[in-house]
């Protein structure tokens, strides 16, 4: 597990040159946590899967609001916070932690 972790994470830190391979980890993410649970990687692909939603929701409503002018904010703070979270989930990685309260924002 914890290589599917880190491989996931690594998808998302890929996200950057490649965009769909956000897409490709958080579907590894949700194939693998059931495997995952009662261990501490459970945290990291729940993790995984908020960050990808909540980050499609962001995108999208920079999208919506770019015609209003304020969507390129949006974009730039989705995209502060994506790396805010990717580096988290590196850390705690890194440690052999759980990602603290995956559930949350930050």
């Amino acid at each position: 597990m914890r290589n599917v972790a880190l491989a996931v994470h690594g998808l998302y830190a890929a996200s950057f040159l490649f965009g769909v391979t956000s897409l490709i980890g958080v579907v590894v993410a949700y194939m693998k946590r059931g495997e995952a649970a009662g261990t501490i990687y459970h945290s990291h692909l729940t993790y995984a899967i908020r960050t990808f939603w909540i980050g499609l929701a962001l995108s999208v409503a920079g999208f919506v609001l770019s015609f209003l002018g304020i969507g390129f904010l949006i974009w730039a703070f989705a995209l502060v916070w994506f790396v805010i979270r990717l580096v988290r989930a590196f850390l705690a990685w890194n440690d052999r932690r759980p990602v603290e309260r995956p559930e949350r924002f930050f």
